[in-house]
């Protein structure tokens, strides 16, 4: 519950900045889509490589708690560069990598804490529970911002101060209010062969091949939200309140979504999540106007979430040895990540060149193609 009030807060402060990134990037820098898709793909791939560095020092050291509160400080440190670089592009991607990086470095020791301090049986739940506190943060994010943005016109500023304000809050309650399973072994004997070894073990290698895969064919949400915008007619003001659709759904459907995945399989409801999914690039490739169809989007968006966020870390929990777990899903993560960075990078560089209503028709097309071969590559566990 702690891990969850810490993620609720530092979305937060996350969220008010993403939220409003697509309408200062498009509407107040002027970047185009081929811009757009290599920052998505920097906001999502930045984290990639430290995952696997935050994993392994975690294990190494047995202190997933400290490698946690690095990360976390890590990302708060850095709203403070938000306001320093302005209108630069360059220093705005510098900045958001390296709260990309911190995020990399905190995501799997926090994960493992997680998946190590509760029943095997109970992981779907206990992860949905985290998610949908999670999902708070990220729900209270934009509309913070907006309200900062409607109440002081171009004050970009104010929001990107208001939110270190936030992610030093979150620092401070996990430093202080989170306690360290003891069922961590203290400065276990890990190399990087044996994580490396336990990444590689059958199942586990097949469970990151699916994911990268499905992770290959996911549009940033930059992009869905801006498509959306675009679509329903809404004016570039409303855009930084859009992520809430996506954030209400997630947040009141990842404890039951959770439960149901401990019931019938959580490979099973990982795949039915990206089956939403592609339902929702569908109603965007039709280009059917109205706030009806936006509506479903974010709907289907947001479940789409719930069903694939936490469920994939709960599933992955048990596949990796105790003393090898922060390393064994920082692997899975880094493959998403990398994965989904790419796909953003591919994404905005076909909407570039054709219609983005044609690149949400192609990339439904692979994530169909990507689906079935999930369900086939994992088929001998996907009970569990």
């Amino acid at each position: 519950m702690a891990l969850g009030l810490v993620s609720l807060v530092t979305d937060a402060s996350a969220e008010m900045v993403t939220a409003i990134l697509p309408l200062y990037l498009m509407y107040g820098l002027g970047l185009g889509f081929l811009q757009l898709g290599a920052l998505d793909a920097l906001y999502t791939g930045a984290t990639a490589v430290l995952r696997l560095a935050g994993g392994h020092v975690a294990d190494r050291l047995g202190r997933p708690k400290a490698v946690a509160i690095a990360g976390y400080g890590l990302s708060a440190v850095t709203k403070l560069g938000l306001p320093a670089v302005g209108g630069s592009l360059s220093g705005l991607s510098s900045v958001i990598a390296v709260d990309r990086a911190g995020k990399g470095i905190r995501t799997a020791p926090r994960d493992a804490l997680i998946s190590l301090s509760t029943p095997v049986e109970d992981l779907g739940r206990a992860f949905g529970v985290h998610r949908a506190l999670d999902t708070a943060g990220a729900l209270l994010g934009p509309l913070l911002g907006f309200a900062i943005i409607a109440a002081i016109p171009g004050g970009y500023d104010v929001v990107f101060s208001t939110s270190f304000c936030l992610a030093a809050i979150g620092v401070l309650i996990l430093v202080f209010f989170v306690t360290q399973p003891r069922t961590i072994v203290t400065k276990a004997a890990v190399s990087v062969r044996a994580g490396l070894a336990a990444a590689t073990a059958p199942e586990l290698r097949r469970l990151i091949i699916a994911a990268a895969l499905l992770g290959l064919v996911t549009v940033g949400d930059m992009f869905l939200y801006f498509s959306v915008q675009r679509t329903a007619g809404l004016p570039p003001a409303v855009l930084p309140l859009l992520p809430l659709g996506t954030a209400l759904t997630f947040m009141l459907a990842a404890i039951p979504f959770g439960r149901l995945a401990d019931r019938i399989g959580r490979w099973k409801l990982f795949l039915l999540g990206h089956v939403l999914l592609l339902a929702a690039y569908l109603l965007m490739a039709t280009n059917t106007q109205g706030r009806v169809v936006a509506a479903a989007i974010l709907l289907l968006h947001g479940l789409f979430y719930a069903a694939s966020d936490g469920v994939l870390m709960a599933y992955a929990g048990p596949l990796i040895p105790t003393p090898l777990r922060a390393t064994g899903m920082a692997v899975v993560q880094t493959a998403q990540a990398l994965a989904r960075a790419a796909g953003a990078l591919a994404f905005g560089a076909l909407a570039a060149w054709i219609q983005p209503t044609l690149t949400f028709t192609l990339f439904a097309g692979a994530l169909a193609a990507a689906i079935a071969t999930g369900a086939w590559l994992c088929r001998p566990q996907v009970a569990r």
